[in-house]
């Protein structure tokens, strides 16, 4: 593989793309939600340079997209576009009578409030759900989805105390509980739960012992305690802590040319 391209020349967004893309492997059955540019950029990219036999799954309409195709993001599975390059189309991806089968699956979500064990809230802000200070797009979905895929990743356009807190004030998407290796099969939740949380700042995952957030990796000119300050918890730090690597110009290539070619990632 060919060296890494400089950082300087990257956006945060890019990087979150291409971490995201080379974490999703061929053959797996990928699902991707409404208003997600950095993931849709992620799921576009692995598939056009390691993912061919990927199952696409945009916002419930599964595809397979021919590698010749360059669309400007976001571009949904409503876009006719879409429809015209790819190599099999059907609207069935969210075929609820087959959830039995979806821990062949891999989901996105994000969030207005994220706690220190990766549970979400797309509800809103507030003590008075009435009255709420901020109301989100709600749950859409997220909690059947969360619940039964293989892995799920939580993405965010943003990081500060805000959006990562110490308790959520409404749980739309159950990551971790409230920890501990168990918490999901305590409850009989056959998926695999949250992988990694990853954001302009860094990328997080979760301790294995008590599933608390962790520290993986900050992105090139990020340190960790910039990343601790912009937190609303303390964050579990670990010994050794890299720097998210940043892509090579193969991958930079095809995400500026034909992934994103008016440049969305690097306006956010």
């Amino acid at each position: 593989m060919s060296s890494n391209v400089a950082a300087q020349d990257l956006s945060p967004q890019e990087i979150m793309a291409v971490f995201l893309a080379r974490d999703l492997k061929d053959r797996e059955h990928v699902m991707v939600g409404v208003a997600m540019p950095i993931v849709e950029a992620a799921v576009r990219l692995a598939h056009l340079l390691h993912g061919p036999n990927m199952e696409l799954i945009f916002f419930g309409t599964r595809m397979n997209v021919a590698d010749r195709y360059t669309l400007p993001l976001p571009a949904f599975a409503w876009d006719n576009r879409v429809v015209r390059w790819a190599e099999s189309f059907s609207d069935t991806g969210h075929r609820f009578e087959d959830v039995k089968h979806w821990h062949k699956r891999v989901f996105f979500i994000g969030g207005v409030q994220v706690d220190p064990h990766g549970n979400t809230n797309l509800i809103g802000v507030g003590p008075d759900y009435a009255t709420l200070r901020f109301r989100g797009p709600g749950s859409v979905g997220t909690p059947t989805l969360s619940t039964h895929v293989g892995r799920y990743y939580i993405v965010l356009n943003s990081h500060s105390p805000r959006i990562l807190v110490e308790r959520c004030d409404y749980m739309s998407t159950y990551g971790w509980g409230g920890g501990g290796a168990d918490a999901r099969k305590k409850l009989g939740l056959p998926g695999g739960g949250p992988k990694y949380c990853v954001t302009p700042l860094c990328v997080m995952d979760f301790d294995e012992e008590d599933k608390h957030m962790r520290l993986h990796s900050v992105h090139p000119g990020v340190t960790p305690e910039e990343v601790q300050a912009q937190t609303g918890f303390a964050l579990t730090m670990p010994d050794q802590l890299p720097t998210t690597p940043t892509p090579t110009p193969e991958e930079l290539h095809a995400l500026r040319t034909r992934v994103d070619p008016e440049g969305r990632l690097r306006r956010m």
